[in-house]
């Protein structure tokens, strides 16, 4: 196993901010939450479309499992 790199996730999100506009593009409004985040509901949708766009979400709900852990 190597070692893990400190700042792995900065290093994994090449194109910020890229899934909130595809989100914002497709979905409009009703694509993200009050206080701004993109719904669960959707995410969970585009995790399971191929491609960049599903790698993208799936690394959403990920990033979003470590906040919640802490």
């Amino acid at each position: 196993m190597g070692r893990r790199t400190k700042r792995w996730i900065q290093k994994a999100i090449k194109r910020k901010g890229a899934l909130r506009s595809y989100v914002k593009r497709k979905y409009g409004k009703r694509g993200f939450t009050s206080k701004g985040t993109i719904k669960t509901k959707i995410l969970r949708a585009l995790s399971k479309k191929k491609g960049k766009i599903g790698k993208r979400a799936r690394l959403a709900l990920t990033l979003r499992k470590l906040r919640r852990r802490k």
